[in-house]
């Protein structure tokens, strides 16, 4: 790999890490930005909510406006939104002003994210491009590890507002970066745009999540859930109406028989629905429950980081020599098992963390074997020619999985508490939810063994 090309490697995955790290080192703020916004549980939700939708939902098309305008133009045009909108958070004085403030931001994070892939794919070929997206999956994993010590030590000093202030000099830092070094690339065929998939896509994806994080405050047979559950279905089906018929569809629905592609898919989105909305429920119920600070609750999740960074490499080398399949689902076993490890820490009347510590450290290893993996089964999915559509469809997954995740468990974990919020009811509701998520991680382990099939990692000069 040339110095030229590791310096782009650097900058697109800085540019990664910064925008998956405000998915993390934001849940060990909540308890207090909820304390001085007085935001509901609800508007909690909606502060990792709103990011990681609008993020799903502009992904695939932000990677179309990349081919067809510039990689690197829509990079620096994300970034820049996406550091205008975290000021925007910082200054926020309510829940829903944050909330939306995140959308904005999110939407920054999609055109981010898909033109870095789209940045690496043109720039990475054979043996580099398999380093090139192992290094930026190791990458993206220990971000969204270490968002929540990130986040506590600034929680405590200077304050939660800081978590969002603090992309202002590293977004500038890496705008900065991106205009110098980073070179500009299009796709001579571009896709064409697909704003009646987009609209139908985001539509369904937020209408659902809406009645998810309302159930409980509305009732699950209100007007409100129904009428936008409801919605969400008509909207989804719409969305597969159109791209059935549009000629340069978001979404290829014939991509849903490509087996790899579809394991890769739901790989990433049950470890996002398992392992990263945990981490949420996880910073209340040290923060809340055991009555840690912010810093002692990030430090109590280091555990998790510390395994990922060891494991991480060893699991790169790993998918050049078996099935990508092996990692995969191993990785979602051990993540199953995490969350099972975990409930043993809370049960018991715990008063203390101690008993959560095995299950962070196999989340670590799930993290650790899964990413290297994923982001080499996005390559190998489909033909070289469509790798970026590949990583948009797998990124969108995760990010998908992550909005799910808090939405639905979020539901089970609000009901679980009631009002009383004792310690003991803080346990009962977080050992529901690691209920719940070793199920989903347990369950998806299956079809994602028989999707993958063999697919494998070895790079195209193999």
């Amino acid at each position: 790999m040339t110095g030229r090309r590791l310096l782009i490697l650097l900058i697109t995955t800085a540019c990664t890490a910064l925008l998956l790290l405000d998915v993390t080192a934001v849940n060990v703020a909540l308890p207090a930005l909820r304390r001085d916004l007085d935001a509901s549980f609800a508007e909690l939700q909606w502060v990792i909510d709103a990011y990681a939708l609008a993020l799903a939902a502009g992904l695939l098309t932000a990677g179309v406006l990349a081919d067809r305008y510039g990689r690197r133009l829509v990079l620096l045009t994300g970034l820049a939104a996406f550091t205008a909108a975290s000021l925007a958070c910082a200054l926020a004085t309510s829940g829903t002003a944050l909330d939306l403030a995140r959308a904005a931001q999110g939407l920054g994070a999609a055109a981010m994210s898909a033109a870095v892939l789209a940045v690496l794919a043109h720039e990475f070929q054979g043996r580099d491009r398999g380093l090139a997206f192992g290094i930026w999956g190791a990458a993206t994993g220990a971000a969204l590890a270490i968002g929540p010590l990130v986040g506590g030590v600034i929680v405590d000093d200077p304050g939660w507002r800081w978590v969002f202030a603090i992309n202002l000099p590293l977004g500038a830092l890496l705008l900065a970066a991106a205009l110098r070094w980073l070179p500009e690339s299009r796709d001579p065929h571009p896709r064409a745009l697909d704003p009646l998939g987009l609209i139908t896509f985001a539509g369904a994806c937020v209408l659902g999540a809406f009645a998810l994080i309302r159930g409980n405050p509305d009732g699950w047979t209100s007007t409100t859930v129904l009428l936008t559950g409801g919605g969400s279905v008509v909207l989804l089906a719409a969305f597969v109406v159109i791209e059935r018929r549009v000629a340069d569809p978001m979404l290829p629905v014939s991509l849903i028989r490509t087996r790899g592609l579809s394991g890769a898919v739901l790989v990433a989105f049950a470890q996002s629905v398992v392992i990263y909305p945990m981490l949420l429920f996880l910073a209340i119920y040290l923060q809340e429950g055991l009555r840690h600070s912010p810093t002692e609750a990030g430090l109590r999740l280091l555990p998790i980081t510390l395994v990922l960074f060891a494991v991480a490499p060893l699991s790169g080398r790993l998918t050049v020599r078996v099935p990508l399949r092996v990692p995969l689902v191993a990785g979602l076993l051990l993540a199953g098992a995490s969350m099972l490890l975990m409930r043993g820490g809370v049960g018991d009347g715990a008063t203390t963390w101690d008993g959560l510590l095995p299950g962070f450290l196999v989340a670590g290893l799930a993290i650790g074997v899964i990413s290297p993996a994923l982001a080499s089964a996005m390559v190998a999915a489909l033909p070289v020619q469509r790798s970026g559509l590949s990583s948009g469809l797998t990124n969108t997954a995760r990010q998908l999985g992550i909005a799910v995740g808090i939405a639905a468990l979020g539901a089970l974990f609000e009901h679980e508490l009631g009002t009383a919020a004792t310690l003991a009811d803080f346990a009962s509701a977080l050992d529901a939810v690691l209920l719940a998520a070793a199920i989903v991680a347990l369950v998806s382990a299956v079809p994602s063994w028989l999707l993958l099939g063999r697919l494998s990692g070895l790079p195209d000069d193999a």
